[in-house]
């Protein structure tokens, strides 16, 4: 419950995620510029459903939520930095004990012979035996703030493990999310497949009927046979493509191959609408590494005042009681004073601890700087990425649309005896290439948005509007 806890309060604290819903993305497209799908892209007949393998439950439908809840809960990078959190805290408890008593206890027995001379002759041995007891009582009373010191640089210990799980879960989101838009994709491609297979099994059986009219001659058939086994191919590597992305999404969000679940998705254009100023605004509060490298800098800073206080003693009190003899009764003792503990000083020491602590201080502020400038570069590559992937989707909408004109009347002109099994092969190619082609526009426009989100380290939300959904 606690991990739990933790993950959230930073996931919503930290990162600045909000939600995951798509319908709180996008806003009004021009539908000019971006036409319905409907007049370009093949209707899809019969279940689209892909069922997958990898859920820890049975027949549910996978969504993209979903998946980040699993990477969440399951990734074991998360669990790890998780644990950092909690090896931090105990670290903390573990100064603060030096306010607390120091206790110690010894006990000992000896026996020792006194020997003589004569009793050496006489063989008359004397052993005597004691025993001893000694309870010490220790109180630290005052350390000139070094204790204080050493907790303030634990907790920023502390501080700075949260903010790496914060980074974790950022960059964990931002894999999952591109697994499961690849999986998108490489589905889409197994649906164009599965299509491309249909319609070479339909031109095979009408070069097959034209040629039992002599219409046609044998190597139309022929061709039609190689262009079919040719498209089955295809088919089996783009399953196994949806395979291979399944085990890259299982294995982000650390899930086995168990059960099954469903993927009903469709690869979408979910418009955005942040420019590249307001992006980095939102970076500069919700970037996990911006606030872990202004952590580390205060932490250098804190060792600069933990290496100066290596000159200041430290005042305790001191109790003991000893007990002790040939019986526990025969001897008794106690002892109470305070002591002003002074350290073996060694100032050449001390004084290049110092000027190492600096150096050290200096180059956290150097490398909170460095950060700072990646984390822009990073946000400037991730919005000229999306800006361009944007502007590809009509780009590639427009050429399937073309395609499939092409496409129709060449299937057109063949079913009268005017096209040849070539130019409807080239055609069903040029349609097919020019879907993949979209469908890939549409993945690397989602990916680039995914990039853009881990950049600023938040999610992307807008005010509500349409959404373009291009789906067959």
């Amino acid at each position: 419950m606690l991990k739990k806890i933790i993950i959230l309060s930073l996931i919503f604290s930290l990162t600045g995620i909000n939600t995951f819903s798509a319908d709180d993305i996008g806003n009004k497209v021009n539908e000019k510029e971006y036409p319905s799908s409907d007049a370009v892209l093949p209707k899809q007949n019969g279940n689209a459903d892909f069922i997958i393998e990898g859920s820890v439950e049975k027949n549910i439908d996978m969504t993209l939520d979903k998946c980040i809840e699993l990477a969440l809960g399951n990734n074991p990078q998360i669990n790890a930095a998780f644990h950092d959190i909690l090896a931090s805290d105990t670290r903390i408890k573990q100064v603060w004990s030096n306010y607390f008593p120091q206790f110690s206890w010894q006990t000992g027995y000896t026996r020792i012979r006194q020997l003589q001379l004569s009793d050496v002759f006489n063989r008359n041995l004397t052993f005597n035996y004691y025993i001893l007891g000694q309870i010490t009582l220790q109180q630290m009373l005052y350390d000139f703030g070094v204790t204080q010191n050493q907790a303030t640089i634990r907790r920023l210990d502390y501080e700075a493990n949260k903010t790496t799980l914060a980074a974790t879960i950022n960059d964990i989101i931002y894999q999952t999310k591109d697994a499961y838009y690849n999986l998108l994709y490489a589905m889409e491609n197994k649906r164009v497949a599965e299509d491309t297979v249909k319609k070479f099994e339909m031109f095979y059986n009408q070069a097959k009927a034209f040629y039992e009219i002599g219409m046609n001659p044998k190597v139309d058939v022929t061709i039609a046979e190689v262009n079919l086994s040719n498209a089955k191919l295809q088919l089996i590597q783009a399953d196994n493509a949806v395979n291979l992305a399944i085990a890259k999404l299982n294995n982000v969000m650390g899930v086995p191959f168990i059960d099954k679940y469903n993927v009903k998705e469709r690869l979408n254009y979910h418009p955005v609408d942040v420019t590249f100023n307001e992006a980095i605004d939102i970076a500069r509060e919700a970037r996990p590494e911006l606030k872990l490298a202004e952590i580390k800098v205060e932490s250098a800073n804190q060792t600069i005042k933990l290496t100066k206080k290596s000159y200041f003693p430290t005042l305790s009190v001191e109790g003991q009681l000893q007990v002790g003899g040939k019986s526990w009764a025969s001897n008794y003792g106690y002892n109470f004073g305070g002591y002003l503990n002074f350290p073996t000083i060694n100032g050449m020491l001390i004084k290049n601890e110092i000027k190492e602590a600096r150096y050290l201080y200096d180059k956290e502020i150097a490398n909170a700087k460095n950060t700072q400038n990646e984390i822009y570069l990073e946000i400037q590559n991730a919005f000229l990425m999306l800006e361009e992937k944007k502007n590809q989707i009509p780009v590639a909408m427009l050429g399937v649309k073309q395609a499939k004109e092409n496409y129709e009347l060449s299937y057109g002109r063949y079913r009268v005896g005017e096209a040849n099994p070539t130019e409807l092969k080239d055609a069903q190619i040029n349609y097919q290439q020019a879907q993949l082609s979209y469908y890939n526009a549409l993945y690397q426009y989602n990916s680039a948005k995914a990039a853009l989100e881990k950049a600023i380290g938040k999610n992307l939300t807008q005010n509500t509007g349409d959404i373009v959904e291009f789906s067959k």
